[in-house]
């Protein structure tokens, strides 16, 4: 097993790049910004297009899914691969964002990688107390 800072540096001195460039941890960054209106969240999403970003709304939670595909290929002058790296994946994320709110209360945009959303702030819809039991 390699260690990660002997994999870095082998690999990067070797390649050039990281050995793994696109990892989950890499996918996904999230801003979550406040408003007295509402949420801006503005997701990264490098590489990926925007007919593979769907976003759902169940439960009180919206779930923003993306899938990423794709390759890199280096080649010499003579045409011989020096490097040749495939990489998919599929990334998703989930915010409580209520049960209040729905699909049209939701506005999304997605440009450059970047998906940014609004979602307003609605009255809480108060919750039932618990019912405890005494016990004796």
């Amino acid at each position: 097993m390699l260690m990660p800072s002997l994999r870095n540096s082998l690999f990067e001195d070797f390649f050039g790049t990281p050995f793994a460039a696109k990892t989950e941890s890499n996918m996904m960054k999230t801003d979550v910004k406040e408003s007295d209106t509402g949420y801006d969240l503005t997701i990264d999403l490098p590489g990926v297009k925007k007919e593979d970003v769907k976003a759902e709304l169940n439960d009180g939670y919206l779930t923003i899914s993306a899938e990423n595909g794709g390759s890199k290929e280096e080649k010499d002058e003579g045409g011989k691969y020096i490097c040749r790296e495939r990489y998919t994946g599929s990334f998703s994320r989930s915010f409580y964002v209520g049960e209040g709110i729905t699909e049209q209360d939701i506005k999304a945009k997605f440009e450059n990688g970047t998906l940014q959303l609004f979602v307003p702030k609605k009255d809480a819809i108060p919750q039932k107390p618990n019912k405890t039991i005494a016990i004796e």
